[in-house]
Order: C-alpha cells, then structure tokens, then sequence
C-alpha cells in the first residue's frame, strides 16, 4: 500500500513525511525544496493478537510494541502543486505522474493560512485554507480528464462499434494510474452518462474524473500548522472535506528526535509525553517542551500517525491479518510467531489472502484454518480484522 504526501509548496509536507518515517529530507522554507520524490516507510498501529493468544511474538515484516503491532506502509513525498500543474505549471507533471501507484493521498494544507495559494509565506489569518484542500483536488481531477481527452474520441468510436461497456474503454484509457475497473463502474453507475461514448462532452468527461478520483485517490486532509492556527479555521475546512485531523508535524518530528536523544519517553500516536528523569534542559529546551505539551493535550496528540491510521483504517478500509503455517503454535516455517502481519481491504476472503502471501499459494490453495478457532474455513471466508490464518495448498 502506498499514500501519498501532497499539498501546495511550503505547507510543511516534508516535515510531515520526515514525521512520520523520521526518514532525512531537505527542509527549507521556499518552493519546490523537495523536486525528486522521496519514499519511505511510516507504520500504522494495530493490537497484536500475542496477547490474547498468550505468545511472545516475533515480528518479521513488522514491530511489536507493548502488544501494539506498528505495520509498515509506504509514503511518498512528492514536489509541491500549485494551481494548474494539471496543465504543467511550477513541476506539475512530475506531481502528477508521481502519484500514479498511490492508493491514498494526505492533502497537507496549512490550516493557519499563513501562506498564500502558490505557497509565498504571510501571515497567519491571510489566506483561506478552504482554497487548499478545494484547488489540490481539482487539479488531480483536471489531470484525470485530460488523460480521458487524450484520443478519446478515436476510443469512443471504437466501443461504439464493438459495444465496448464504457467501464472497459475508460480503465483501458487509465490503464496504468492504479484504478480498478470495479472503481470505474461505480463511477460510471453514479454520473450515468449517455451509453453512446461519442455524445460524452467536458462536462461529463470531468464528472467521471471526479468520481473515478474520489474512488481510487480518496484525500484525507492534514491540518498542518494547527498550533498557530485562528481559532475557528480547522471547522471552516471540516465544512468541505470528509476527514481532517488538526497536524503539527514540526511537532511529532521534533519529539522524535528528543525522543532518539534520550530527553523524553515518547512512542508515535502517543496524545502526551514525559521528561525524562535527570534529562538536561535549558530553559529554553523546557518552555518548547512545555509548548508543545500544551498543544497536545489541546488536540490528543500531533495529528500525524492520526492521518496515516485515517488513511489506512478509515479511508481504504483495511484489516490487519496474520498469516501462519502451524495454527497451534502460530508460527512460520522457521518457528517464528506471528511472523508477519498485513494490510487488506475488508472483504478479502481466504483465497484473497493467499494470493497475498504468494501467487503459488493462490493458484494451489486448498482450505484455510482459522489458528484463533482451530476451525477448517473455505476459499469464500470473509477475513475478520485479526484473523490468524494457515493457507493449506497443493505442493
């Protein structure tokens, strides 16, 4: 799984990603610091069956903390967008293309409204952070239908002739940006355009790029700068966006490091911090710990593993599921327990989830075993957030 860090210039998406994988980015306070793609790993939290089962794990693809599982997902931190990049302006093109294999994507706007919609730092108070979260999907959108537009029309008179179902001709069309035809369908079901493709006009073109963007990039809004923000502006952008979680990236990355230097006790998604004891502070060191202590009992944390969770839980509707080949000790092949834990999409079903272990197991699967039950389970079960699953297949 992959989500993508997007958002204007200058709002704070490289802090964020460092944030959240404490990976090392140019950080600076102008345009386009960050012009190739970054990638790294964050982690999402998810309660580890270890203890309900009475096992000490030993995780392979993943973290244990305290019986609190920290699943790695990919994040992509990609240069900044400014309006029409759709059309190439600033380094439009790169942006877009960039975020073809996303899954999800975390709009970080700067919900203080201190920089303007091209990113040029202001004041707090100067810009509307409304237009940020409104113009940042627009452009994906807008790139979105000019893929469509691009030979469309010679498209259109081919399934017109062959009776093509517009669902095959517009995934055909977006065949590489990671969308499923299931996804275009439902967009297509929704705008109910014409069923001859050759009266679809701009406007049509433009209502299924919205919809096929809703389904296959969904956006969850970072709200980032949220400690020096005006009071009531997090609530005017609740007012248009689904999911916004008040951020302070600055924040969660500088705990990090104090954390990493031994000050204070901290684990990420954590809504409070401690000093340590016999810790050495200067003043100065103790009144921003104070600061941001403060501001995290106002909001119940820094917002930033909040967004990858919302992400990963609310907006694609993922379960965690725990494969294993011995279902009375839970372990692997090597003796491993619960070795390995992994992201699906609710609904998988066994047979899903062997073809997520590995194709061969997919091709050759004969039954699976429920290792919390003991229970024999089909290729047709529907996973259940926790499963503990033996993939039983031909060898």
């Amino acid at each position: 799984m992959q989500i993508g860090i997007v958002g204007k210039p200058n709002v704070g998406k490289s802090t964020f990603f460092s944030a959240a994988t404490m990976a090392s980015v140019e950080i600076a306070n102008y345009p386009f610091t960050t012009i190739a793609a970054n990638r790294g790993v964050g982690y999402v939290r998810a309660s580890c069956p270890c203890r309900e089962l009475g096992v000490k794990c030993n995780p392979r693809n993943s973290g244990c903390i305290n019986g609190t599982r920290m699943i790695p997902v990919e994040l992509l931190d990609v240069a900044g967008l400014v309006p029409d990049a759709w059309q190439g302006k600033g380094l439009g093109n790169q942006f877009l293309d960039d975020l073809r294999q996303a899954d999800a994507l975390i709009n970080v706007i700067d919900v203080s409204g201190s920089t303007n919609i091209e990113g040029v730092p202001g004041k707090p108070g100067d810009h509307d952070p409304r237009e940020d979260v409104m113009f940042l999907a627009k452009e994906i959108e807008m790139w979105i239908k000019n893929i469509l537009e691009n030979g469309f029309s010679k498209m259109a008179r081919t399934a017109k002739m062959t009776g093509a179902k517009p669902e095959e001709i517009l995934h055909e069309r977006l065949a590489g940006l990671k969308m499923t035809e299931a996804q275009i369908k439902a967009a297509v079901k929704e705008v109910d355009p014409p069923s001859d493709p050759m009266k679809w006009d701009e406007n049509i073109l433009l209502a299924l790029s919205k919809k096929i963007r809703e389904a296959s990039k969904p956006l969850i809004v970072a709200m980032n700068k949220a400690d020096i923000a005006p009071p009531g502006n997090g609530d005017l952008v609740r007012t248009i966006a689904k999911e916004a979680v008040p951020t302070m990236a600055e924040t969660e990355l500088a705990l990090k490091k104090a954390e990493a230097a031994g000050i204070i006790d901290y684990v990420q998604g954590d809504k409070s911090f401690s000093i340590k004891e016999g810790a050495k502070l200067n003043d100065a060191q103790r009144k921003a710990l104070e600061y941001m202590n403060k501001n995290m009992e106002r909001y119940s944390g820094t917002g930033v593993q909040e967004c990858l969770e919302k992400a990963a839980f609310n907006t694609l509707d993922l379960i965690v599921v725990y494969p294993v080949e011995d279902e009375t000790h839970y372990t692997d092949h090597s003796g491993s327990v619960l070795p390995d834990a992994f992201l699906i999409p609710r609904g998988s079903t066994a047979k899903d989830m062997a073809y997520k272990v590995h194709t061969d197991l997919g091709d050759k699967f004969i039954r699976a075993v429920n290792a919390k039950t003991k229970r024999t389970v089909g290729a047709d079960y529907v996973l259940q957030d926790g499963d503990v699953i033996r993939i039983v297949a031909n060898k």
